[in-house]
């Protein structure tokens, strides 16, 4: 192997013209044609006894050429990049220049680190809110205790959206009952879209007893067997059941909490809310201060590192659909969505993370940090307990090289945000219905009222 060009390119990426000579080529070829011979039918030799000349011979000279050169690529390409010294960060594009007899000749545009250059990275300054809570957001955390707590009356009138119907019914496609289109005393909550479309809407005015026909066309998104089709439900309505709301006192704080009062239970219930409001302030001021510091920095990053974070994430996005007993196929087809639509929804994203990490990089360097063997440890043993494995175990599974980067990017963002100010949170303010309007739009249109009544009238 022999890198015969090195040529610099925009977004930081560099150009390798590689040389594989013929002795190398031979030999990749020689094992191809081993490895395939015995799939090879050459009348007059027994399966995978042809010799590669015979072989040659019959398909051209090339025949083993791709093969070969698919298989030596990836070892060639990594040692020229050793060679250069060069910090591949992405996948690379080649490009076949020539080949024959006496080997071949590709370019390979690689995908190198960028050198990040940073702005201010002390003192940046970002709105931070001071979270207040008030009684209308505790009644709202209130609504789902109250909503648990709710029960169904049986009520004698029509129903109405909200509603619970206790309903039987049976689908027929043209008068044919089919499978799956059946149920008795099926509790159906009108509005909450359950059901195919246009079914719960027919349901709703009908009464406890009261028996119709229901006409309805199937999506054309549906399974396949009733996808697009009109069929007919016969419907009953067995019972007609509204919500009642329980009464809010004492009694139901004891009932749906530790408390023993409404009020001991709207004022935890008011302080866990605020917690959750100060930690969700304190985490939009983090991330508005770490957007400045990418927003500060000058780098340019190759299309192939961003790539290789979308691949990161999606591995992610696939493990979670997996850990939920679904298949990825099933998970993008019930979305409507395909491999490549869901890489285009992860680039922002991936791109975002590689920015940060290029910058909090760039800080690390110039601050020097370093993770050191003391704080190595202390994460293995963090992480030991976190998963109940021993420390050894966690070792063997995370390489050291990318935890203790890990930790000095949390090093580098730490300073960043401890040296960052807090400002005040901007609130955008809206004219309400009914408003008054603000003086100066008074003053003003006084103003235009009394020019007119100066000016002269027609007579």
């Amino acid at each position: 192997m022999k890198v015969t060009s090195v040529e610099k390119k925009e977004k930081s990426t560099v150009e390798l013209t590689i040389q594989v000579e013929a002795d190398q080529f031979e030999a990749a070829i020689q094992k191809v044609y081993l490895k395939n011979r015995s799939r090879i039918n050459v009348p007059g030799f027994r399966k995978g006894k042809a010799p590669r000349k015979i072989i040659e011979g019959m398909y051209g000279a090339n025949v083993f050429y791709e093969d070969a050169i698919n298989d030596i690529y990836p070892a060639v390409y990594a040692e020229a990049v050793k060679e250069q010294g060069l910090d591949d960060v992405g996948y690379p594009k080649m490009e076949i220049v020539e080949v024959g007899k006496e080997g071949f000749t590709f370019k390979a545009l690689v995908s190198v680190r960028p050198e990040a250059k940073l702005g201010e990275y002390k003192g940046l300054t970002a709105p931070k809110e001071e979270p207040k809570v008030t009684d209308k957001d505790i009644d709202e955390e209130l609504k789902p205790y109250i909503d648990r707590a709710a029960r169904l009356v049986s009520v004698k009138r029509k129903a109405k959206k909200g509603d619970t119907a206790v309903i039987d019914f049976e689908g027929f496609d043209n008068g044919t009952p089919f499978e799956g289109g059946k149920g008795e005393n099926y509790d159906l909550k009108l509005g909450a879209g359950m059901f195919v479309p246009g079914f719960e809407e027919q349901v709703i005015g009908m009464k406890a007893g009261e028996e119709k026909d229901i006409d309805i066309t199937f999506p054309e998104d549906y399974h396949a067997d009733l996808a697009g089709k009109a069929v007919v439900f016969h419907v009953k309505v067995n019972e007609v059941k509204e919500s009642q709301a329980p009464e809010v006192d004492d009694e139901f704080a004891k009932d749906v909490s530790e408390f023993d009062s409404l009020a001991d239970f709207r004022k935890d219930l008011g302080d866990k809310l605020l917690e959750r409001k100060r930690a969700q302030a304190k985490a939009d001021f983090e991330n508005a201060v770490l957007e400045q510091l990418v927003e500060g920095m000058e780098c340019e990053i190759p299309d192939g590192m961003v790539e290789v974070q979308v691949d990161r994430l999606m591995d992610d996005y696939a493990m979670r659909i997996q850990s939920q007993g679904m298949r990825v196929e099933d998970y993008m087809s019930m979305m409507g969505m395909t491999p490549d639509m869901m890489r285009t929804s992860a680039r922002p994203s991936a791109l975002k993370q590689v920015q940060m990490e290029l910058a909090l990089t760039a800080v690390a360097k110039a601050e020097g940090l370093e993770a050191t063997d003391e704080e190595y440890e202390a994460e293995i043993a963090k992480l030991a307990e976190q998963y109940k494995m021993e420390a050894d175990q966690v070792k063997s599974l995370v390489p050291a090289d990318g935890l203790k980067k890990d930790l000095v990017l949390r090093k580098a963002s730490e300073l960043v945000l401890s040296n960052a100010k807090e400002g005040k949170a901007k609130k955008a303010k809206k004219a309400e219905e009914g408003e008054e309007k603000p003086k100066r739009t008074r003053a003003k249109k006084a103003k235009d009222e009394e020019a007119q009544s100066e000016e002269p009238k027609e007579e």
